[in-house]
């Protein structure tokens, strides 16, 4: 059983080693461990430190590129190498090494193909009350949209099974720790959760440079992946919404016209016409949505076989550090 614990890096220099220094070496029903960087494009020594700490493989961007990507080219590099699981982590330290032997039980038991750190986000010192409850309402939208009861959907600490990383897709720029919940909700994978411990802060967040972005950046994420993976509820939510308000504006014109004084609303008559046929047009962009849902995931499995006989006729004794343009 082979794990690959992958920490994606921008300028992480001055944390990278403290980061590093705090990761297991050994874990009990696990007979290898090794280490991967992401360099998302650094500009300073980052992957100097890395190699002189001693990781395994370095995947370069030669300009950033942003998390998601960095995660998804990590995931890639780690299956290449055989990894049996695959632990996500952050280069700051933000969370308690030891907890990785948490997030791997449950794949090692058989029990979860994935599995996620449950920060102690109310405890959490350095969180602000707004940013506690926004993470709050965050989680309960993901979970609302994926299925899931994630209690943490943003926390960056996450452990894959090889399944589960063979089935990764994520298309948006922004994050990956959202979309991939909802898409795992979706393809109905075993998803769990362990509570885990954080360290003090060594730095601010750079996933973000102010709240309003936070709150626009995860809301659009969280909307685009539910219109990707649930189309036709969500289009038939939106579409009865307006239907529902056509009809009522209708009835409101019925009730004059039978009054006999329909000659003054002929504006709410045209408003509810128009709104029906908004309302309808939204439904059949939902069944529209559901067809293409359907041919995702039929190019989804495709991937998934492609990747598999890719990932296992790999060489074995190819280069450790892999270029991306």
């Amino acid at each position: 059983m082979k794990l690959i614990i992958q920490i994606p890096c921008y300028n992480e220099a001055e944390t990278l080693e403290i980061a590093l220094n705090d990761l297991p070496k050994h874990i009990d029903g696990i007979d290898e461990i090794e280490y991967l960087i992401i360099n998302d494009g650094s500009q300073d020594n980052t992957v100097e430190v890395a190699k002189n700490w001693g990781v395994n493989y370095v995947v370069n961007f030669k300009c950033n590129r942003g998390l998601a990507k960095g995660f998804m080219a990590g995931l890639d590099a780690c299956l290449r190498q055989g990894a049996d699981i695959i632990v996500n982590t952050d280069a700051d330290d933000q969370y308690c090494g030891a907890d990785i032997e948490k997030l791997v039980r449950p794949i090692l038991e058989g029990k979860a193909d994935i599995v996620i750190g449950e920060r102690p986000i109310d405890e959490t010192e350095h969180f602000s009350p707004m940013k506690k409850r926004l993470q709050h309402i965050g989680s309960w939208t993901v979970r609302v949209a994926s299925k899931t009861d994630v209690p943490d959907a943003p926390s960056g600490f996450r452990a894959y099974s090889r399944e589960a990383a063979l089935r990764m897709n994520v298309v948006n720029e922004y994050t990956y720790t959202l979309e991939t919940i909802v898409q795992a909700g979706r393809n109905k994978m075993a998803i769990t959760s362990v509570p885990i411990r954080t360290n003090p802060e060594l730095r601010s967040s750079r996933l973000f440079h102010s709240m309003f972005g936070y709150i626009k950046k995860s809301m659009l994420t969280i909307i685009r992946a539910f219109m990707m993976y649930k189309p036709l509820r969500f289009f038939t939510m939106i579409g009865g919404i307006i239907f529902a308000i056509g009809l009522i504006i209708g009835i409101r014109f019925l009730v004059y016209f039978f009054m006999g004084q329909s000659s003054g609303h002929i504006q709410s008559l045209i408003l509810a016409s128009t709104l029906l046929m908004l309302g309808f047009q939204t439904f059949i962009s939902g069944l529209l949505a559901d067809l293409i849902a359907s041919n995702r995931k039929l190019l989804e499995d495709t991937q998934e076989r492609v990747r598999r006989l890719d990932y296992d006729h790999e060489n074995k004794g190819k280069d450790k550090d892999h270029d991306h343009d």
